[in-house]
Order: structure tokens, then sequence, then C-alpha cells
């Protein structure tokens, strides 16, 4: 099976057309190349069975943070008494 080439795209070509090229990625199930200057800088590819299966372990361990700017323990800092 011939496995194909990553797409090419500029960063300034990504970042208007982010939304479509993440669609892309998830129809074709092909690989973006992201660069700056000719020079690869990220990669954006379709998320495999794999994937999902290390993805579903991380499930449910997010914390809400309801004030991220807060410190977590805010009692217990010194700069707080």
């Amino acid at each position: 099976m011939k496995q194909d080439l990553p797409v090419k795209v500029s960063k300034s070509s990504f970042k208007p057309k982010a939304f479509e090229y993440f669609r892309f990625v998830e129809e074709k199930r092909r690989e973006i190349l992201i660069t700056d200057h000719g020079r690869p800088v990220a990669r954006i590819s379709p998320v495999d069975k794999a994937d999902e299966r290390e993805l579903s372990t991380l499930r449910g361990l997010l914390v809400k943070y309801i004030n991220p700017q807060e410190p977590v323990g805010a009692d217990d800092w010194e700069a707080a008494r």
C-alpha cells in the first residue's frame, strides 16, 4: 500500500483556514505538514484506533477550575497570608 506524502501548508496559509485543514485531515485521513519559511514546524495527523485507546484512558481526568487565575491551595501560599 502506497503511503501518501503529507500536504505542505505554510503557517500564514494555515491560520485563516485552520478548521478547513482539520476537517481535511479527518475526512481524507491525510497528514498536513505546517511550514515556516519552507522549514517544517508542526505536523497534523489523523487519530487512529491505537491513539483513541490511549486517549480513552485520559478521559475524565481533567479537573475544571472555576477561576484559573487563583493559585491552587491559596491558603498554603506564604504570599497569600
